[in-house]
């Protein structure tokens, strides 16, 4: 299996797991998260390995769908390379600012946007 679709169906059951019907949400976890085969998740499931397969594409057509109508993984990620680049802008500021007198108000608030981006990068 591609790596990359399952990274992105782990993230989309994270963000939209909750809107699946429990038996789709529990057979994506098991295939995606817990990397059992179809027939295994059979096996659990107590139904068959066509059954197993149409629920995987069921739920995932639908957290697709959602995330085209939503877009919060996309957001999320963008929110997050924000706060990545703000953080590294500020430790550029802090970092020349060492070399130019260390005027005390701009460290400061350098140090106080590290700090931020820091605390803030593990909110998306």
């Amino acid at each position: 299996m591609d790596i990359e679709k399952e990274l992105q169906f782990c993230i989309l059951l994270d963000y939209y797991g909750d809107m699946l019907t429990e038996k789709q949400r529990d057979v994506i976890d098991l295939y995606y998260n817990e990397d059992l085969s179809l027939s295994e998740i059979a096996e659990h499931e107590n139904i068959t390995r066509q059954g197993v397969r149409d629920s995987i594409k069921r739920g995932e057509q639908t957290m697709l769908e959602l995330e085209d109508k939503f877009h919060l993984v996309e957001r999320s990620k963008k929110y997050y390379d924000i706060i990545e680049e703000v953080g590294k802008l500020a430790q550029d500021i802090r970092e020349e600012c060492t070399y130019c007198g260390n005027p005390k108000g701009i460290v400061k608030r350098a140090e106080y946007l590290v700090k931020l981006a820091e605390e803030n990068k593990d909110l998306f």
